[in-house]
């Protein structure tokens, strides 16, 4: 969700609270007014918000808190419990058929990003739950439609079932029936998607569900649509009873209103979240996680499952102990730039890390193509350099050789190198800190950086780096 909006005022909010030891009846009123504005300016449905103010006000004017140790902590965790209960409570993923083919079906406007979310869906089910994966074209409407579900068919090496511009009914019945031929334990079926929705769309949804009887129904729901997903969402389920939803583009400028508005309007629970353009990039849906993201509280789980995902154990340990021992260099620098962009970009991995808000803050500032260029000055080097930086760092024609090589200036080469040796010093600062030093950390990222000792040029070529 995009900085500066819902998760930004939220916890705006909740700093004001948190840090006295004492909270009144105006002291919530207050907050509730500001959590009131941020949900309001997320684009969140007006029920919902004034649903979910009540509530937390309800809960947090008791005695029980008011008159309670870290009375503002309390009232975090009331307002996260309620977060989390708008969108879901607990996470849902695909229910299978315990025996036979599971057929899913896949609803949605024209434009919520339908189609991709398939390919998504088909990649996650295959890797994450084994099942052979088939796909149905059944968009007969939209114009290259079968095109693109072949195209990404073919990018995943997962099959499409397609007839062309035949009737859509015709074509699930005949590929229901190649699915179960050809032993594929999941079908999932792209329907057509309009514009806006009408009554010949709905009624080929209704006879499509008939002939398929799908164990899910799936809705596509754009996150950047704000409360009117919800509107959709409703529109879709009180004719199909769709069984889950999908939200899309989820990595864009998203206000957090579609998120928080769904579940409580239409009744149907997010069962998936797409947050990238990569195949790779589509996540079950966790309420509680979410309302930890949006409260700043991070989501070391998430951070787990996609460092899992990613990066290799050993590779990682080898990495670590290199940066302890002083011995890290380019080549092992070349290396993390490959894990991290496994993992995405470097706001959306802060973010998962409690007490990171700040530090994710100014990353949002950093392009992530700034990893590129400094992967082009590694590959402009020597293998010689690349094993050893201290030959780049005492030679100034070395720089310049570095610089012209990759195409840019020698003060990109030097800010390299300071990103080398400031990663070498605060692992070293870090690996000694206590619990109140990692705590203290937290609460001033910049810290770890202060009171370093600049290195001091001697002889040509060596006063160019400065620690700043």
């Amino acid at each position: 969700m995009s900085e500066n909006t819902l998760s930004s005022r939220l916890q705006m909010a909740m700093r004001r609270i948190t840090g006295r030891g004492k909270l009144n009846e105006n002291d919530i009123d207050e907050m509730m007014r500001e959590v009131r504005l941020s949900l309001l300016e997320a684009d969140v449905n007006i029920r919902v918000v004034r649903n979910f103010v009540n509530r937390v006000k309800e809960q947090s004017i008791g005695e029980k808190i008011l008159k309670g140790l870290n009375p503002g902590q309390q009232v975090v965790k009331v307002v996260h419990d309620e977060l989390k209960r708008v969108m879901g409570e607990e996470a849902e993923g695909i229910r299978f058929s315990l025996s036979g083919l599971t057929t899913i079906m896949t609803i949605g406007l024209q434009g919520s990003g339908k189609t991709t979310a398939i390919g998504k869906l088909g990649v996650h089910i295959r890797k994450n739950d084994k099942k052979k994966v088939l796909f149905i074209a059944a968009d007969v409407y939209r114009p290259a439609a079968i095109e693109q579900l072949q195209t990404i068919g073919k990018q995943i090496g997962i099959e499409v079932y397609e007839e062309g511009l035949k009737d859509a009914r015709s074509i699930v019945k005949k590929g229901l029936e190649y699915a179960k031929e050809h032993r594929y334990d999941v079908v999932i079926i792209d329907t057509a998607g309009r514009l806006h929705i009408d009554e010949a769309m709905m009624q080929e949804l209704i006879d499509i569900k008939e002939i398929a009887k799908p164990s899910e129904i799936l809705l596509t729901v754009d996150a950047m649509t704000g409360q009117d997903a919800a509107n959709i969402a409703k529109s879709f389920h009180d004719q199909l009873e769709a069984t889950g939803a999908i939200l899309t583009k989820m990595d864009g400028d998203t206000r957090g209103g579609a998120a928080l508005s769904i579940k409580e309007v239409s009744g149907i629970p997010i069962k998936f979240s797409s947050t990238g353009e990569k195949m790779d990039a589509f996540e079950v849906f966790h309420p509680e996680r979410m309302a930890s993201r949006i409260l700043g509280m991070g989501d070391v789980l998430t951070l787990i499952e996609k460092a899992t995902d990613a990066i290799d154990e050993d590779e990682a340990a080898s990495l670590m102990e290199k940066l302890m021992s002083d011995s890290f260099n380019y080549n092992d620098m070349m290396k993390q730039f490959r894990m991290l962009k496994r993992m995405g970009s470097m706001s959306k991995i802060l973010g998962f890390i409690p007490g990171m808000g700040k530090i994710r803050e100014a990353a949002q500032n950093v392009d992530d193509k700034e990893f590129e260029k400094m992967s082009v000055i590694i590959h402009s080097m020597t293998e010689e350099e690349r094993r050893n930086p201290h030959l780049v760092d005492q030679s100034s024609r070395r720089r310049s050789r570095i610089a012209s090589g990759s195409g840019l200036k020698v003060q990109d080469v030097n800010r390299l190198r300071q990103a080398l040796d400031t990663q070498k010093q605060m692992m070293k600062k870090m690996a000694n800190m206590d619990e109140q030093g990692i705590e203290n950390l937290q609460k001033n990222p910049q810290s770890v950086l202060q009171n370093q000792k600049q290195k001091k040029g001697k002889g040509k070529g060596k006063g160019q780096f400065r620690i700043r």
